[in-house]
C-alpha cells in the first residue's frame, strides 16, 4: 500500500493550521500608539510603570490592546505586564468585553480623618447628584490632606473642605489639574545659603563627621521605623559600590502629611538633604519614590531637579524621580525597591537587607523624606538644632501631623516629649461641643489609646509599654461623639483593602477580622487569637500591627463591643 492510497491520514494542499500564535494578537494601531506614547526613552523593565501612568493618563484606563503593544516593546509576556497593572490602584485595566470607565473620575477620601468630617454623606451624594455615566465616584484611601478633611480627588485637582457645590463647580470649570502652591524655588533657597554647605562638604568633607553629627543630633528615620539615621550610612558603605540611595515618599499613612508640608515649601531643604546624604554613601544614582497622590508634590519636583540639573549641581539622569500608584503597602522600604524595579509591590524576605541588597541588587540607603529634611538643617545648623530641646526627659523635635476633632489641623512642631495634651493644645483645642475621648498616635498602625492616658510622651519607645508606637506621628483626635468601635473598623477595613495578598496571615487575617468586627458583639477570644496569628506570622509590618487597633480597642473601650 502506498501513501496516497490511505485516505483521511495523508492530506495534500495548504494545511488548515493556526497562521498566528495563541492568545492576544498585536493591534498594530494600538502598537502605533503606545510608541508614539513612549518616544524616545529606553525600553527598560523597570520603566513599567512609569510607561503604565503614561498609557493610563492619555486615554484613562488600560485597554487590553495597550498591554499586549507595551508587552511587545518591552519584550514582556503579556502576564507580566498585566500582574504589574493589576496590582495597583489608579491603574484600570479594561478587557476587550468590559465596559469603559467614565471620563471623569472621582475620588472621595475614606480615612479616618475624613469619615470623621463626613466622608461617607458626601461619596452617597455625589453618586446619588451626578451622572454615573460621565463621573465615577469611587472611596479611596488617605491622600494625606488630612487637616482639609474631607477630601476628594477630581482628576489630579484635590479638594479641601469638600462639598458638592465645590466639586460641580469644579467639574463646570474642567478644572481637573493639579494647583501647585507657592513654595521656595532654587534662586530663594540659594540666596539664603542654600547648597553651600553641600559645596564644601564634596570639596574635601569627612563623611564620618557628618555621620557622627546626626547621631549626636539624635536623628532617627521618621517614616515610622525610627532607625538611627547615621548607622545606616555605615551599613551601606560597608558594601561594595556601586551604591544607590532610595528616597521614601511614599507616605500613606493614614493621617500623615508631614513631607506633603514640608515638600510643598521648601524642597530644597529636602533636596539638599537627600545630596548630602548621596554623597556621604557615595551613592551613583538616587531614587525618589513619591506616592501619585501627590499630583502638585511631583510637578515641584519635576521643576526643582530640573533647576539642580541646569545649575551643575547634579548631572542629568542622576536623580530619577519615580511615581507610585496607589499601593500603601510601598512604604514598606523592599516594597518600594519592588516597584522601583518594575514590579508589584511585594515585601522581600529579609535577611539580606536592601543596605547590602536593594535596587537592582546593589546597596541602597533608604531614607524618608522629613528626614532628608532634618539631614540638610544638621549640617547648616549643627546638632543643637534637634537635640537642643528636651521635654520630659526626651530630647528633639517631631512634626506631628494632626487632624480630627480639633481647632487647628496641621503640622504642629513640638518637642519630641510633648503629650497628646500638649498637642492638643498647639491644634487650637477641642472643637466647641466635643470632649476628648481617644486618639491615634501614629496612623491606624499604632491603634486607639484612651484619652486618661495623656501623659504618655509621644516619641520612640515610649508608647511600646502601652501596645502602641509613633510610627509616622500621625495624630487624630476623637472626641465623646464618635465610636471607639467605628473607628477601629475604619482602621482594618483600610488594612484589608491595602494587603499585598502576598502572606495568608495578613491577606486572610485582615478579611476576617473585619467581618467579625461588623458584628453588633465582637468575639474577642477568636478575634485574640486571630490576632496573634498575624502578629507572628505575617511578612512585614503591615499584618504585624494590623491587630493593634483590634487589641487597643478590646482593652480600653470594651463597653463599646
Amino acid at each position: 500500500m502506498t501513501r496516497s492510497d490511505l485516505k483521511g491520514v495523508w492530506k495534500s494542499g495548504k494545511g488548515k493550521g493556526r497562521h498566528t500564535t495563541k492568545g492576544r494578537q498585536l493591534d498594530e494601531v494600538a502598537h502605533a500608539e503606545v510608541q508614539a506614547l513612549l518616544g524616545a526613552r529606553p525600553r527598560r523593565r523597570d520603566l513599567l510603570i512609569e510607561f503604565l501612568h503614561l498609557i493610563q493618563d492619555e486615554y484613562g484606563h488600560l485597554a487590553a490592546r495597550h498591554i499586549r503593544a507595551l508587552a511587545e516593546e518591552l519584550r514582556l509576556s503579556q502576564a507580566e505586564v498585566y500582574e504589574v497593572a493589576s496590582f495597583y490602584a489608579h491603574f484600570d485595566v479594561v478587557r476587550e468585553e468590559d465596559t469603559l470607565p467614565p471620563a471623569l473620575t472621582i475620588r472621595v477620601c475614606d480615612s479616618l480623618s475624613c469619615e470623621l468630617a463626613g466622608a461617607q454623606q458626601l461619596k452617597a451624594a455625589l453618586e446619588s447628584g451626578l451622572n454615573p455615566q460621565e463621573v465615577r465616584v469611587l472611596r479611596a484611601p488617605c491622600m494625606g490632606r488630612c487637616d482639609t478633611a474631607p477630601v476628594l480627588e477630581i482628576g489630579h485637582n484635590h479638594i479641601d473642605h469638600a462639598t458638592i457645590t465645590k466639586t460641580k463647580a469644579a467639574i463646570a470649570a474642567q478644572d481637573f489639574h493639579a494647583h501647585v502652591p507657592e513654595y521656595q524655588g532654587y534662586e530663594a533657597y540659594v540666596a539664603t545659603g542654600g547648597y553651600a554647605r553641600l559645596k564644601t562638604l564634596r570639596a574635601g568633607g569627612d563623611w564620618e563627621a557628618v555621620q557622627q553629627d546626626m547621631l549626636d543630633a539624635g536623628l532617627r528615620g521618621l517614616g515610622g521605623a525610627g532607625f538611627p539615621s547615621g548607622k545606616k550610612w555605615g551599613f551601606v558603605r560597608a558594601n561594595p559600590g556601586p551604591r544607590y540611595l532610595a528616597v521614601n515618599g511614599d507616605e500613606g499613612e493614614p493621617g500623615t502629611f508631614k513631607d506633603r508640608y514640608y515638600l510643598e515649601r521648601t524642597p530644597h531643604l529636602f533636596l539638599e538633604g537627600m545630596l548630602i546624604a548621596a554623597w556621604a554613601v557615595e551613592a551613583e544614582k538616587i531614587f525618589i519614590y513619591m506616592r501619585d497622590e501627590y499630583p502638585a508634590v511631583l510637578e515641584i519636583l519635576r521643576r526643582e531637579i530640573a533647576a539642580l540639573e541646569k545649575s551643575g549641581l547634579v548631572a542629568p539622569g542622576v536623580i530619577d524621580l519615580r511615581r507610585g500608584a496607589g499601593a500603601y503597602i510601598c512604604g514598606e522600604e523592599s516594597a518600594m525597591i519592588e516597584s522601583i524595579e518594575g514590579k508589584r509591590g511585594e515585601p522581600r524576605h529579609r535577611p539580606p537587607f536592601v543596605a547590602q541588597v536593594g535596587i537592582f541588587g546593589r546597596p541602597t540607603l533608604v531614607h524618608n523624606v522629613e528626614t532628608l529634611h532634618w539631614v540638610a538643617r544638621i549640617c547648616r545648623e549643627g546638632p543643637g538644632c534637634l537635640n537642643g530641646t528636651i521635654k520630659n526627659g526626651r530630647s528633639g523635635l517631631r512634626s506631628y501631623s494632626v487632624s480630627g476633632r480639633v481647632k487647628e489641623p496641621g503640622v504642629h512642631l513640638l518637642p519630641a516629649g510633648s503629650t497628646i495634651t500638649d498637642i492638643i493644645a498647639a491644634a487650637g483645642g477641642m472643637l466647641e461641643g466635643h470632649a476628648f475621648k481617644a486618639y491615634q498616635p501614629g496612623g491606624p498602625s499604632s491603634g486607639l489609646l484612651p484619652a486618661h492616658l495623656d501623659d504618655v510622651p509621644l516619641d520612640f519607645d515610649t508608647l511600646q509599654p502601652h501596645g502602641s508606637f509613633i510610627g509616622s506621628a500621625a495624630v487624630v483626635i476623637l472626641s465623646d461623639q464618635d465610636s471607639a468601635k467605628a473607628a477601629a473598623l475604619n482602621m482594618l477595613r483600610f488594612f484589608e483593602d491595602e494587603s499585598c495578598g502576598q502572606c495568608t496571615p495578613c491577606r486572610v487575617g485582615c478579611e476576617k477580622a473585619v467581618k467579625l468586627m461588623m458584628q453588633d458583639r465582637w468575639d474577642t477570644g477568636l478575634l485574640e487569637e486571630l490576632s496573634a496569628a498575624m502578629v507572628d506570622a505575617s511578612i512585614c509590618g503591615l499584618g504585624q500591627a494590623a491587630p493593634n487597633p483590634i487589641r487597643l480597642t478590646m482593652k480600653h473601650f470594651p463597653d463599646e463591643i
